[in-house]
């Protein structure tokens, strides 16, 4: 999709960091945008801020909980009806969940972590690329991390999440290259991107009863700070992230990152892992 003018894009997570900015690229690549998000308040308040000063932009708010798949149903059909069809569909929403040991770790904890970043993005699948491949046009762009590559400590389940995401991603685009649908899919990987992700425990869901306490030990304590401090007092801020995706989807490439050296530098740490097993 070298073209994006005219189309439609959906990003879920889009009232801040990474989502915003991203509505905010396809925006000025003259596309007409649906932001969806859980938080009803900061979601208005993102599509006031999305189309002020942009003449004939059309935003299009819908509070959506991607943990549910009648939500996202709901959201791919308040798209169509609103602007037809939809061209690009970012599965974005996602939570950094708490910190902890593997093995401390609630069982809430790991089913809140895996519902957003995960079944977040299959439920997209689902609700969204049917209507893609049949339209014959499209592209998919899911968000992993860089902890798609890696497993930092102390954070369990995003990682969990964040690998399956990407491996998730790898297969999608086979199968819809060697089905010659033209829809495209892109993983984005990025590494400490300035954003909100590391506050995401304030859409804790209450269903799930109390939320965790993240435990003081000094491993678990210095990973947190490290993330926290990455993530809010780093050199990369949300609209450079939205350029690459913006890029990506032109030329339909499929690892997307504002760190790619970090990327290769972790997939060389599990080549030389491998590498090291004596042959048999």
């Amino acid at each position: 999709m070298d073209q994006l003018a005219g189309k439609v894009a959906v990003v879920t997570g889009g009232a801040g960091g990474l989502g915003m900015a991203m509505a905010a690229s396809f925006l000025a690549e003259g596309m007409s945008v649906v932001v969806a998000d859980v938080e009803e308040t900061a979601l208005a308040a993102a599509a006031t801020k999305l189309s002020a000063g942009r003449a004939g932009a059309e935003v299009l708010p819908v509070v959506t909980d991607v943990t549910d798949p009648a939500s996202v149903d709901a959201l791919a059909e308040a798209a169509r009806a609103r602007f037809g069809a939809v061209h690009v569909v970012c599965n974005n929403a996602g939570v950094g969940g708490h910190f902890g040991l593997a093995w401390e770790m609630p069982l809430e904890e790991w089913r809140w972590v895996l519902e957003v970043n995960l079944w977040g993005v299959i439920h997209g699948i689902r609700s969204f690329i049917p209507a893609l491949v049949a339209q014959g046009e499209g592209h998919v762009v899911n968000t992993a991390s860089l902890a798609g590559w890696s497993g930092p400590p102390a954070m369990s389940p995003y990682a969990a999440s964040k690998h399956a995401v990407l491996g998730i991603s790898e297969s999608l685009r086979a199968e819809l290259e060697l089905s010659g649908t033209g829809v495209g899919v892109s993983v984005l990987c990025p590494g400490m991107v300035n954003s909100g992700i590391m506050s995401s425990e304030r859409n804790w869901p209450s269903r799930l009863g109390a939320e965790p306490v993240v435990p003081s030990s000094p491993l678990v304590s210095g990973v947190q700070q490290l993330l926290k401090t990455g993530t809010t007092q780093g050199d990369v801020d949300p609209p450079t992230v939205a350029e690459a995706v913006v890029e990506g989807i032109k030329s339909n490439r499929f690892v997307l990152s504002t760190h790619p050296g970090q990327v290769a530098d972790a997939a060389r740490s599990r080549l030389s892992h491998a590498e090291a097993i004596p042959a048999g």
